[in-house]
């Protein structure tokens, strides 16, 4: 009975006619002059009334279903039976995320790292149909999590990042040719890397140049996003006795160094965060710009259901009569 639809729905008004039978059987029946009369009937106050009493509006209720059928096979109820066959053709998708020590700088809130992960969380959720892969660099740069379609994982290994997990520095290039190296040999019909940063390349063996030529040798799209404001911004530094101390240090983001790489690469774009929201708007923007293919291709086949209401209507008809004459004799 699921999906049902009705070729006569007009014809369904009719039911209408089911609660004026009900209003005439309820009047017509107290109207009815008794065969006897008695001068009083206290005499049988205590009587309750036998089986055969209470189940005789079972034959009142019998007539309306019956009714009640026949009303709806006459509208021509319609059952919907479909299928849908999807194909997508997901992105694959490398998060390079810089994790050296500058990211803890409080010109985000509640740092930058922590702004990067909240952001790219939302990112992520709203890319089920992707594989996405998660690569971190500072000093050197590693594989935190490959290709996959698991984004619990993904999630999970995301939010354990933090400062100091690698040694300290801002190996760019590191950083890029590993989430090359990830995502090259997909056979996705779109390959992205998204590389996000607040430095200046100032370790590493590869040249960040060089990792982005080698980006678009293999398809690949590279977006650069460098992340901090304009001018200073407040920075924890400890001292000798463990006491933590913020100071004003200026901000250097390298930003013709990664508008270039992005730019080697067909399609790739720069941008610069200099606050929660516009990180949420670049992100925002770069998941309308990478759009999954989905081909859905949808059956449906009709199955009339007339009958079976139709067989309702008769099993209530024939169930009436038989009681009103074998049980209730009437």
């Amino acid at each position: 009975m699921n999906n049902i639809t009705f070729a006569h729905p007009a014809l369904l008004w009719l039911l209408l006619l089911v609660p004026l039978m009900v209003v005439w059987y309820v009047l017509r029946y107290r109207r009815q002059k008794p065969a006897l009369q008695y001068s009083t009937l206290s005499l049988l106050a205590d009587d309750k009334p036998s089986l055969r009493q209470r189940l005789y509006p079972l034959l009142i209720v019998l007539r309306c279903v019956a009714v009640a059928s026949i009303v709806v096979a006459l509208a021509h109820p319609q059952s919907q039976l479909s299928r849908q066959e999807m194909k997508v053709e997901g992105i694959d998708i490398v998060l390079a995320m810089d994790v050296s020590g500058s990211m803890k700088a409080l010109d985000f809130k509640p740092d930058r790292l922590e702004a990067a992960k909240a952001v790219a969380k939302e990112f992520i959720n709203g890319r089920q149909n992707d594989r996405i892969g998660l690569v971190i660099f500072a000093g050197e740069a590693f594989t935190q999590v490959p290709l996959t379609i698991d984004h619990a994982v993904l999630q999970r290994q995301l939010a354990a990042l933090k400062s100091g997990l690698i040694q300290d520095g801002t190996a760019i290039g590191d950083g890029l040719a590993t989430a090359v190296n990830r995502v090259k040999n997909s056979e996705a019909k779109s390959k992205v890397i998204i590389l996000l940063t607040d430095g200046v390349n100032n370790m590493g063996s590869v040249d960040p140049s060089n990792a982005a030529e080698i980006a678009a040798l293999y398809g690949i799209r590279l977006y650069t996003i460098g992340i901090g404001t304009r001018g200073t911004a407040p920075y924890p530094f400890q001292d000798q006795f463990g006491r933590i101390h913020y100071q004003n240090v200026d901000v250097e983001i390298d930003e013709q160094l990664l508008r270039q790489m992005a730019a080697n690469t067909d399609g790739g774009a720069y941008y610069r965060a200099t606050n929660k929201k516009t990180l949420q708007e670049i992100f925002h923007q770069i998941d309308q710009l990478e759009k999954s293919k989905i081909d859905v291709t949808q059956f449906a086949q009709t199955k009339d259901e007339q009958g079976r209401f139709v067989w309702l209507a008769l099993g209530a008809l024939l169930l009436e009569l038989l009681l009103g004459l074998l049980y209730f004799k009437n």
